[in-house]
């Protein structure tokens, strides 16, 4: 399944999605991935304005949006990033992450000087691997108030 392109905040005329907090960027992670809880306190330490929002996507509402947007949430390649209603994903979303977030966030932009079928050939390769070479971990379970905070479910 690929990423259906859809309007602005079009899941908010999508009725099996409950309502959440899109003022800023959300992202939506695998919430059992090491490598993606990493991610998540990386962008809690980096996000200054407190803008971002991070989901796992194995809450409901992580699982709906996923699902709009036509990614399988059980497809360890799903990753999606949510700014101004847009939808992202891949490595161009976790460079556009990275872009907003700012200072060591803006390094991410190296990978786009690599044509986006390499970009996206790396994320698949990685994204498959993540628990063999990252580990798991619960997100939900990190004793950080500040990741908590951000978190929907």
């Amino acid at each position: 399944m690929g990423l259906i392109e859809r309007g602005a905040y079009s899941y908010r005329g999508d009725d099996a999605i409950p309502a959440f907090e899109d003022r800023g960027p959300v992202v939506f992670m695998d919430g059992d991935c090491a490598l993606c809880t990493r991610g998540a306190r990386i962008i809690t330490r980096l996000d200054r304005a407190g803008e971002f929002r991070i989901c796992p996507i194995q809450s409901a509402l992580g699982r709906s949006v996923l699902t709009h947007y036509g990614l399988d949430p059980d497809d360890p390649e799903s990753w999606l990033y949510l700014a101004d209603g847009k939808a992202y994903t891949s490595l161009d979303a976790i460079i556009r992450a990275g872009t907003r977030l700012g200072g060591w966030g803006r390094t991410l932009r190296i990978f786009q000087i690599l044509p986006v079928r390499v970009q996206d050939w790396l994320y698949r390769r990685i994204a498959r691997n993540r628990y063999r070479l990252f580990g798991r971990a619960n997100m939900c379970e990190l004793p950080d108030p500040e990741l908590k905070r951000r978190l929907l479910s």
